[in-house]
């Protein structure tokens, strides 16, 4: 056989082995990015032109996200959230309208007490969802029907709910196992 169908084929061996290793490498990816984000994995997947891009915009969320100089909340300032959610949960009787509107309030207030940006709704629930991927989707729905509480198109059913969905991610923010970096155990 001349010596150059051996480089040819040497060449094609290199290149298929080159094809699946780098195949491996991005199956890893996904699965470390679906075992991270759960739930907002698929959500993004699917809101997304292609895998690919999905997964660069989780990357890019976590580097932002890496970036925050995120803290837990002292036992004293914890106490007085969770106080005023109290405050919240029994005002919802009288009015709903306004509970949900307060409920959202304090929760900006311990997101940026922990250190989220809260300029913003779209960049907050991204950078929220790389410490919080299981509630954030609940933490949508929530800010949806507070943006349908504003013109009364919310039903009394809509906004218990969307103190349910409230609550689970400040719960997941007052968590007492907070680790320094910011994320939960």
């Amino acid at each position: 056989m001349p010596t150059w169908l051996w480089i040819v084929i040497a060449v094609v061996v290199v290149l298929v082995i080159v094809a699946l290793v780098v195949a491996a490498q991005r199956r890893r990816r996904s699965a470390a990015l679906q075992d991270r984000f759960g739930p907002e994995y698929e959500r993004v997947v699917g809101n997304a032109d292609n895998r690919r891009q999905a997964e660069a915009g989780l990357l890019d969320r976590t580097r932002r996200h890496d970036e925050l100089e995120l803290k837990p909340i002292p036992d004293g300032e914890r106490q007085r959230y969770w106080e005023e959610w109290r405050v919240v949960q029994a005002h919802f009787v009288d009015e709903p309208y306004e509970a949900v509107s307060v409920a959202d309030n304090l929760l900006h207030r311990v997101m940026a007490a922990r250190g989220y940006p809260v300029e913003n709704f779209d960049e907050q629930a991204d950078l929220v969802s790389v410490d919080h991927p299981q509630v954030v989707q609940n933490y949508r729905a929530a800010n949806d029907v507070l943006n349908r509480t504003k013109t009364r198109q919310a039903t009394t059913e809509d906004m218990r709910q969307a103190l349910v969905n409230y609550r689970a991610l400040f719960d997941d923010l007052l968590s007492e196992h907070q680790q320094a970096d910011g994320g939960v155990r």
